[in-house]
């Protein structure tokens, strides 16, 4: 069985075409066939973010086409979706650079606290940190305040629509939205995708902090040993944070 939106007698429209790398914002050419390119700016591994591979992930007739996908590609099904996920946070935030770079940061970070987690969903994980703040321009716009209380209302609605339009999982556009819902204020009990949120958060915000203001050794040290959620989060930031010492 080949997928429909594989079949070039569906194909219609240009034959190439640029989509802007999700990490750097520089324009990546492609042939509608092509699989993957490299960012010649970042050097990113990007996939052609108009193939329907990314469909797997969530159609629930994926199994009857599987076998006739690369293995690379079916391998690369979570950075595909996050691609464009982080193609379509750099859509909404448009000219602000600084809310992309803190996603982008935040996102570079769950990556890694991510992995160290046995049972944490990256799917999930990444499309949360890239869409953990997607609330504060609504909450700008209508409270003039990016205080967490307006983030949390404002952004689920936002990250439900974009999640949607790319034909996420229902059961992830929903954990992704609760996690948005709360991620300033963590419950009694936590599930693992959150936590590595948390602490990937934590990390981005206290760069940006030390940055204008480096702590002494000892408060670092402190932080370390009680603000984290996940032993990785503690070891991700003690790697990260050390080079601001004073």
């Amino acid at each position: 069985m080949q997928c429909p939106g594989q079949d070039s007698r569906y194909w219609s429209g240009e034959d190439v075409f640029e989509a802007k790398c999700p990490d750097c914002g520089h324009l990546v050419e492609f042939f509608k066939d092509d699989s993957q390119q490299r960012c010649r700016g970042c050097g990113h591994k990007m996939l052609n973010p108009r193939m329907d591979f990314g469909c797997a992930s969530y159609c629930p007739h994926a199994e009857q086409c599987l076998g006739s996908m690369p293995p690379e590609l079916i391998a690369a099904q979570g950075d595909l979706f996050k691609d464009r996920v982080a193609i379509a946070m750099r859509k909404y935030f448009g000219t602000d650079s600084r809310r992309i770079k803190h996603a982008m940061d935040v996102t570079g970070h769950a990556e890694v606290i991510g992995k160290h987690q046995d049972d944490g969903d990256m799917m999930v994980i990444m499309a949360t940190a890239l869409l953990h703040d997607i609330g504060i321009r609504e909450a700008e716009l209508k409270f003039n305040s990016s205080s967490p209380k307006y983030q949390h209302s404002e952004g689920p609605p936002v990250a439900r629509e974009l999640l949607t339009e790319l034909k996420a999982a229902p059961e992830l556009i929903d954990e992704v939205c609760d996690i948005i819902a709360h991620h300033h204020t963590p419950r009694d009990e936590e599930t693992i995708n959150f936590k590595v949120i948390s602490d990937a958060d934590l990390i981005v915000n206290m760069m940006e902090l030390y940055q204008k203001k480096p702590p002494t050794k000892d408060h670092l040290e402190k932080l370390l040993l009680g603000s984290f959620m996940t032993p990785a989060g503690a070891e991700q930031a003690a790697a990260t944070l050390k080079k601001f010492i004073q």
